[in-house]
This record gives structure tokens, C-alpha cells and sequence, in this order.
């Protein structure tokens, strides 16, 4: 039988291994690899609107080593802090990247904040640097999704629609199966499949959506910051719906503290649109001292 089927669409895939290849012994996870893609096409991305725009490509090259560094620390940091429950009990495993636990948006504030500081020691302009990097970070988190279906994880609720996934009940976290979806197992030839949200599927093609969206704004926009803020709108978007959905959300005070946090940034990104618009209007030698 299959391990992962989308009965609907008639696609059936027999067997995906999570590690894609050993070295010296280690399993190679096809997470890692697909996190790593991200990155180096993310970096291309922004060498190539660099170099359209006159900046230095090798600017955004440097970043990106400091980026990947704090972006991981502050991906595990968020994660760990909302799950605290679990590891206040087992501390041994608040350093176990490698089992998994890495937030999007842990790792997004990291970045931000990195790119703050580097922008301020550089003597950069940082809403520029943010409107060069923003379809590159959205692409990233595009390709980076595959690899929560790698890892059969990051998955919604029980449906019936169109682009049902099926993965074998075995090989998921069982924390993440749900009251509904145990009610609604699919039994095919003695194994038991649950039926669910495709929710990493939704993410990566909203985000891909969105990164064309942005591409078109760096060849149209009327100031600096206006692509940026239309990231965060058009990512915190999509992803206080697609949250909605999934199973293992982290909590607080009985709500998902990712759509929360989407909430706030919707309100927060049309505010520094409006900020970054009006302050289009004041000479741009004033601009440069206030960045």
C-alpha cells in the first residue's frame, strides 16, 4: 500500500523516505535539503534584484551568513518557548534540532532584528535592504514547507475536498492526530490512512503566489518599505487561515500563538505601509538621517 495518497487527484506515492542519503554515517533529511534550497535560491534571488538596482550583491551574500545563524537560534528559541511545558520536563531536548521544532516566524523576527542591526553597521538603507530580500525570504519559505511532507508533519484537520492527503497513521506523530481525525481513519487493505489538510501544500502555494506579487511591486513601487509591508500583509495573510487549520499548533491561553501573531501582523504591516508612504513625501536627505 501507499505511504502517502491524494485519493482525489488520483496520486498515490508508495514509498518517501525522510533522510535522503547517509554520510559518514548520518542520515541526510530531506528537511534540511529542502531548507537549504531555499536558502540558495533565495540568496540568487537577491543578488539578482541587487545588481538590477545598483546595490552591491555581495552585500546581501554576507547577510545571509549572519541571517542563517540567528534565524535557526531564534526559529528553535520560539519554538521552545511555546512548548515549554514539554521542556521544562526534558531539557536534554531543547538543543535536538535534529528531532524537528523550528518556528517560520521565530526565525522571520530573528531575521528582521539581524537585519536591523547589519543595516544600522553597514550604514544601509534598511527599508531598501527589506524590499530587496522580501520575495527571496517568501520563496524560501515556499520550498521549505516540502519539507514538513517530507517529514509527514504540519498537516490540517479531517477533510474530504479535493486535495485530501492521506499518509499512513503509522508514520505520523501521534500528538498531532486529532479527536476528528480518528474518527474519520480510512482503512485500505488492513492499514489505517488519515485523512487530512494538505496544509504545507496551501502555505507553499500562497507563498509562491504572494513572491510573484512582490516581484511585480520591485519594478513598481513608489517607495521604499512598500514591498516589505506588503510581505508581511500578504504572508500573515494567508497564514492566519491556513494555521486555523492545522493540528499541531503551538498555544497560549488556548489560542495558536502563530495565528495570533498573524493577526497583529496584518494590522501592523497596513500600518507601516502608511508610515513608509507618508514618509515618501519628505525629502530623502531627511529620510537617510531617520533610517
Amino acid at each position: 500500500m501507499p505511504e502517502i495518497w491524494f485519493p482525489h487527484l488520483g496520486i498515490m506515492i508508495e514509498k518517501l523516505d525522510r533522510a535522503a542519503f547517509t554520510f559518514f554515517g548520518r542520515d541526510v533529511y530531506w528537511y534540511g535539503i529542502f531548507i537549504g534550497m531555499g536558502v540558495v535560491l533565495g540568496v540568487l534571488l537577491a543578488m539578482h534584484e541587487a545588481k538590477r538596482t545598483g546595490q552591491s550583491k555581495d552585500t546581501y551574500l554576507d547577510f545571509t551568513l549572519y541571517a542563517m545563524i540567528f534565524s535557526v537560534i531564534g526559529a528553535r528559541l520560539y519554538y521552545v518557548l511555546f512548548s515549554w511545558d514539554y521542556y521544562s520536563q526534558h531539557p536534554e531536548k531543547i538543543f535536538a534540532i535534529r528531532e524537528g521544532g523550528l518556528a517560520i516566524y521565530g526565525g522571520v523576527i530573528a531575521g528582521v532584528l539581524t537585519a536591523m542591526v547589519y543595516c544600522k553597521k553597514k550604514k544601509l538603507n534598511f527599508w531598501q535592504f527589506t524590499d530587496t530580500v522580501a520575495p527571496s525570504l517568501i520563496l524560501g519559505q515556499a520550498i521549505g514547507r516540502w519539507g514538513n511532507f517530507f517529514n509527514r508533519e504540519a498537516f490540517g484537520r479531517y477533510t474530504d475536498g479535493l486535495f485530501a492527503m492521506r499518509y499512513q497513521l503509522s508514520q505520523v506523530r501521534q500528538s498531532d492526530v486529532t479527536a476528528d481525525i480518528l474518527q474519520n481513519l480510512v482503512h485500505v487493505d488492513g492499514v489505517d490512512y488519515i485523512q487530512v489538510h494538505p496544509t504545507f501544500l496551501y502555505e507553499s502555494f500562497w507563498s509562491i503566489c504572494v513572491m510573484l506579487l512582490l516581484l511585480w511591486l520591485q519594478r513598481h513601487k513608489k517607495f521604499d518599505g512598500q514591498v516589505c509591508a506588503v510581505y508581511f500583509f500578504g504572508y500573515a495573510l494567508g497564514r492566519v487561515w491556513i494555521e486555523g487549520l492545522r493540528t499541531d499548533q503551538l498555544q497560549i491561553g488556548g489560542f495558536a500563538v502563530s495565528q495570533v501573531l498573524s493577526a497583529a501582523l496584518i494590522l501592523a504591516s497596513l500600518g507601516l505601509y502608511w508610515y513608509r508612504k507618508k514618509q515618501s513625501f519628505i525629502p530623502h536627505h531627511i529620510q537617510d538621517d531617520e533610517t
